[in-house]
């Protein structure tokens, strides 16, 4: 890992504030161009239940779910190409993980007012030996996050806009979701709402 260390919470390494807000604004443009070419979406659950969060993605894979299950594909459900990583995105996961190795899957996750994420954990990428990075742009966000093996007992901090969180080794697997987003706390975006990025280095299969 390059750089400051960030502030350690339950194996979690988070540093406040990583992206100034001119690089977050680059940065929900980057986003901007990524939707035009794959347009957010609502998912819905293997068991048919419609998620609160609109989900897209950039890079080799995105992540998906329907009454298959949860996968990764490299299409989106309109059957387009997933759009490139955006540059700047990259750069940060260089920075942040040290690693060469790029990410196959970069996770766009649109909150609007009354959206959450109940507890889970990201397995479904092969190799839990890579980490998973977090960025969050616009509104603040009420993080939980549990342990490992289980769920409970959990602790929460909020997430503000320009915050970047690395889960990694002890962490990776864990629990954790967000409980709410406090609508209106960031002007970062027009009509208000939170952008989440998470970075997955993908070694399982596609379409599995």
């Amino acid at each position: 890992m390059t750089g400051n260390a960030g502030l350690e919470i339950r194996g979690l390494r988070l540093w406040r504030e990583r992206l100034d807000r001119a690089a977050q604004s680059a940065l929900v443009e980057d986003l901007r161009r990524v939707a035009a070419a794959a347009p957010f979406y609502t998912p819905v659950t293997p068991g048919g239940r419609r998620m609160s969060v609109q989900m897209t993605s950039a890079g080799r894979l995105g992540w998906v779910t329907d009454h298959r299950g949860y996968r990764y594909e490299p299409r989106h459900p309109s059957g387009v190409a997933w759009p490139p990583i955006p540059p700047a995105v990259l750069t940060l996961w260089r920075q942040i993980t040290g690693l060469a190795r790029d990410p196959d899957c970069c996770l766009v996750n649109f909150y609007g007012a009354g959206a959450r994420m109940g507890l889970h954990q990201d397995r479904d990428e092969g190799d839990f030996s890579f980490p998973v990075l977090s960025i969050s742009l616009g509104d603040e966000a009420l993080f939980r996050i549990g342990g490992v093996e289980t769920p409970t007992p959990t602790e929460s901090f909020w997430l503000r806009s320009g915050d970047v969180l690395l889960m990694a080794g002890v962490a990776r697997l864990a629990w954790h979701g967000v409980d709410r987003v406090r609508h209106g706390s960031s002007a970062l975006l027009p009509q208000g709402g939170r952008i989440n990025l998470t970075c997955r280095v993908v070694a399982t299969a596609v379409g599995g």
